[in-house]
């Protein structure tokens, strides 16, 4: 019994720092390369004509980006509160977004607009 209550003890100290380790790796920068640790906007800022700035590494600034388009179409910067793609075709119904930070990569998936909460028109064509 004290060999399990020592296992659990381990186990569950391991897991704690594990997950503060993750927490705190979130607000950390990359000293190499200027990107942030949450990229999605840093990768977005290098899709469009002209560099809007650091402050546009934060998913919801794009928000304010460019026009209103409206709603979803071919091309269209999808922004939610942590997250910002362009939406790059449609396929069985569903809107393919390409966007950064997606599973730790660049890529273009199926993926649900709900929760977004703007449709953006960049400046310049990307």
């Amino acid at each position: 019994m004290r060999k399990i209550l020592v296992a659990a003890a381990v186990l569950s100290a391991f897991v704690s720092s594990a997950a503060e380790a993750r927490s705190h790796h979130r607000h950390r920068h990359h000293a190499h390369s200027g990107r942030p640790a949450a990229w999605c906007g840093w990768y977005m800022r290098t899709q469009v004509g002209s560099d809007p700035g650091p402050q546009y590494n934060l998913a919801r600034s794009w928000a304010r980006y460019g026009s209103n388009a409206g709603g979803p179409s071919i091309g269209t910067i999808v922004v939610w509160r942590h997250h910002v793609g362009k939406i790059v075709g449609q396929q069985n119904g569903q809107w393919i977004v390409q966007s950064g930070n997606d599973g730790h990569g660049v890529r273009a998936r199926p993926r649900s607009l709900a929760g977004a909460i703007a449709f953006r028109n960049a400046y310049a064509s990307f």
